[in-house]
């Protein structure tokens, strides 16, 4: 079971998002699937969704915002009837971000975790442990504290402290 299910993540991460391979998704993902970890910025809560539909309907949605997104396994482990992979995502912001922000052409490389569950011989649930913070300050949608917002921040933090002693 633990060696097909490495298979699985493995094929869902070249065939659906390197490949760009529609077809896999109905290959791959179970009808019934329960996503627990929707897109950043989804409008739709975790749960119940249709697996095929649902993830090829993910994969276009970051495909147009990073047509040259590579997602790389660096580590895959299995047991019983779960298996985890560590992927660094790479890609080049060339499409609107989230479907309105202008392309800003900057890179973004970072690692995250993906846990699915296998049923039937195929991925029937996922969890992941992305670090959107980081690829946000790459891509330059968010920007770092600056050191006079954090003194002031600081500066106030400590007025309230000592007013309430």
């Amino acid at each position: 079971m633990a060696e097909a299910g490495v298979d699985l993540v493995r094929r869902h991460f070249e065939q659906m998002w390197n490949q760009r391979d529609a077809s896999a998704c109905a290959t791959l993902m179970a009808e019934d699937f329960v996503e627990h970890a929707p897109a950043p910025f989804a409008t739709n809560p975790p749960g119940q969704v249709h697996g095929p539909e649902a993830t090829w309907g993910t994969v276009e949605w970051l495909t147009t915002q990073f047509p040259d997104l590579k997602m790389e396994i660096e580590a895959i482990v299995a047991d019983g009837d779960l298996v985890v992979a560590r992927v660094r995502a790479r890609g080049s912001n060339l499409g609107r971000l989230n479907g309105f922000l202008p392309a800003s052409g900057k890179r973004f490389d970072y690692v995250s975790s993906h846990w699915f569950r296998i049923a039937d011989g195929k991925l029937a649930e996922h969890w992941a442990t992305r670090d959107d913070l980081t690829a946000m300050l790459q891509l330059g949608v968010v920007t770092p504290p600056r050191l006079g917002a954090l003194l002031r921040q600081l500066r106030a933090a400590a007025v309230h402290r000592l007013g309430h002693r």
